[in-house]
């Protein structure tokens, strides 16, 4: 593919996009000479994506006036097809997604240009999988959603798990904490806006997946523990309930991947958020709650859009955490596999006893919504861009774990402060 520019990154004048431009100048400045690429920054604005330039030039001491700046709009679809035919992979930072995306996802399809972005939407990517998977695959181009701190550290750690597990892997429970050092941290609007209508259109879920998942999995023979919806967990000594992000849905997807395209035994999964005080996790729920009635109605999602900071207790703002905030906050996934020490011929050949074997992978790192994540964007971007000859077929939709299973993506990550660990 001979393009002008490797990457380039859409929506770089948004808060994301800014911090995943910034991502790329300290990933050049750390990169041999011999492994260096091209990269432009594009958006609605020339003299906002200079500004943008300016400030990360500020930040970072790199002289960034020769970075090229690509005017592109979603609402003009001519613009984002000139953009895409001048890239080999577009990074796309524009949501909530299943407003803005299609249109991005659509031009890089039909241009022949592979497309990276950060949602955790299911709806749209499932969607986005249902309509352009083909397309894809006969382009010879790959479409990755998820590839932020949703869901690069929970579908990829789970591959990771499997990998290294020596045998078949049953189940795998997700443990979501973080620690801010007991400061708050503000969350940005469009993280907020996201999760609206990703709950309000949650029942969209159903008959998608009915049309993207004609075959079923197998019904597993022994069934992973249903937990409690509020309880307390020894294996991460706090108080959890069910994980309301888009990893669970992710995972499902490799594993469906898996199963039907690459004959392996298919895992199990069930993801939660962990906090260490009963206060604060009920404190979550009952907020969580009004959060899940009021996105029910028109008037509902009306407030909760109109009026963020008050409905977030504070947290959520149209300005996103500052710097200092970002930087103190560390996360840590835990992903607990059970299953048995040997490793059965087929997927759907069944062990005689129930599993008895438990391994655990850790994954960590510092401010998970817009430094880790722009970290798993830019590598996974780089990883197609390097290495396409080890991702599934000749193309295609697919979610993280599936995409870079084969590929060195998590040592890529190790390498610049998302780790990746296998514990006991």
């Amino acid at each position: 593919m001979s393009r002008k520019f490797d990457l380039i990154v859409f929506g770089a004048t948004g808060f994301t996009g800014k911090y995943v431009a910034e991502t790329i100048v300290k990933t050049l400045k750390s990169t041999p000479p011999g492994e260096s690429f091209t990269w432009a920054v594009a958006g609605r604005s020339t003299s906002k994506l200079a500004t943008i330039l300016d400030e990360i030039s500020g930040r970072t001491g790199q002289d960034l006036k020769s970075v090229e700046k690509i005017v592109a709009d979603v609402s003009d679809p001519e613009s984002i097809k000139s953009m895409a035919r001048l890239g080999k992979v577009v990074l796309n930072c524009v949501g909530p997604y299943r407003f803005f995306g299609e249109q991005v996802v659509k031009a890089c399809v039909e241009e022949g240009t592979h497309h990276v972005d950060v949602s955790g939407e299911p709806q749209f990517l499932e969607s986005m999988q249902l309509k352009y998977h083909k397309l894809a695959e006969e382009k010879g181009i790959y479409v990755v959603g998820s590839c932020g701190f949703d869901s690069i550290p929970a579908d990829c750690g789970t591959v990771y798990l499997v990998q290294n597990f020596g045998g078949d892997v049953n189940s795998v429970e997700e443990y979501v904490e973080t620690d801010n050092g007991g400061q708050p941290t503000k969350i940005h609007y469009g993280t907020w806006q996201s999760a609206i209508y990703g709950l309000a259109h949650a029942n969209e879920l159903r008959p998608l997946r009915s049309q993207l998942y004609p075959e079923p999995l197998p019904k597993p023979k022994y069934r992973m523990t249903q937990r409690k919806f509020l309880h307390r967990s020894d294996i991460v000594e706090g108080w959890c309930i069910p994980f309301p992000g888009s990893d669970r849905s992710v995972v499902m997807r490799s594993q469906r991947h898996f199963f039907h395209q690459e004959r392996q035994h298919p895992v199990q999964m069930q993801a939660y958020l962990k906090q260490k005080s009963l206060f604060e996790m009920m404190c979550l729920v009952i907020g969580g709650m009004i959060f899940g009635v009021f996105v029910q109605f028109k008037i509902g999602k009306y407030l909760l859009e109109r009026f963020p900071t008050f409905f977030s207790a504070g947290y959520v703002t149209h300005e996103g955490p500052a710097p200092e905030e970002m930087d103190k906050l560390t996360f840590t996934i835990t992903l607990v596999g059970e299953g048995w020490g040997e490793k059965l011929l087929e997927p759907t050949d069944i062990h005689a006893d129930p599993p008895k074997k438990t391994k655990v992978v850790k994954v960590r790192g510092t401010n998970p919504g817009y430094g880790a994540t722009c970290v798993c964007l830019v590598q996974a971007a780089l990883t197609i861009l390097k290495e396409d000859n080890k991702m599934p077929s000749k193309g295609g939709v697919y979610p993280p774990g599936a995409a870079f299973a084969k590929t060195t993506l998590i040592q890529r990550l190790n390498q610049n402060g998302v780790t990746f660990t296998l514990e006991g």
